[in-house]
């Protein structure tokens, strides 16, 4: 099988980012799992380590950023962790196309559902209360799952059902979208396009 891979670079004046993405990296199918991030911000960091981690995926990305101004630029260039995702998926036949994922943190616990529909939209509710999680900032965390998704061509709905700890609710949602997206890219065996429509 054709391997599920890309490499993405961005750059503009406020971030310099490259992204390689692994879609195939799940335990098990003999491919060895890398994750190398970098992108100035510990917290995000520590968010996208476990998107990789618990997605199956192989994930190197560095990120430059304006960091002096804000963390903005930074959070949104989950547009090139997007972009990334859509080139490695490479055309929409053969996967499951929806996945749905459930993870707890303690006493958090969080949901996610994933269409790769080409039908880009993002509805989240993170329920977050501190306006900051180290050094991020919580009211980028919705804008990076939107990034993302508008740039991977997916729809997306994250929601934390509960939980008390800011922390663990916006890493149960970070997990949860791994799930989710390892069942949506996971091979069904076929070559059929999911779509009563024959295309996505």
């Amino acid at each position: 099988m054709a391997a599920r891979q890309a490499t993405i670079s961005r750059k503009t004046n406020e971030t310099e980012v490259e992204v390689h993405l692994d879609l195939d990296c799940v335990s098990g199918n003999g491919a060895t799992q890398t994750i190398e991030v970098s992108t100035g911000i510990g917290f995000l960091d520590h968010m996208y380590h476990a998107l990789a981690k618990h997605g199956g995926l192989s994930l190197k990305m560095k990120c430059k950023g304006d960091l002096w101004i804000d963390d903005h630029h930074t959070a949104d260039d989950a547009l090139a962790l997007g972009s990334a995702f859509k080139a490695a998926l490479g055309e929409r036949k053969g996967i499951r196309r929806y996945g749905t994922g459930y993870a707890p943190l303690d006493e958090a616990l969080a949901r996610s559902v994933i269409d790769i529909s080409s039908r880009p939209y993002c509805v989240t509710d993170l329920g977050l209360k501190r306006e900051k999680i180290g050094e991020l900032s919580t009211e980028m965390l919705p804008h990076i799952f939107h990034s993302f998704a508008m740039s991977a061509g997916v729809t997306l709905h994250v929601d934390v059902l509960r939980g008390d700890n800011d922390h663990h609710r916006a890493e149960a949602a970070f997990k949860s979208l791994a799930l989710a997206i390892r069942q949506a890219v996971e091979r069904t065996g076929g070559d059929d396009v999911p779509s009563t429509k024959g295309v996505l």
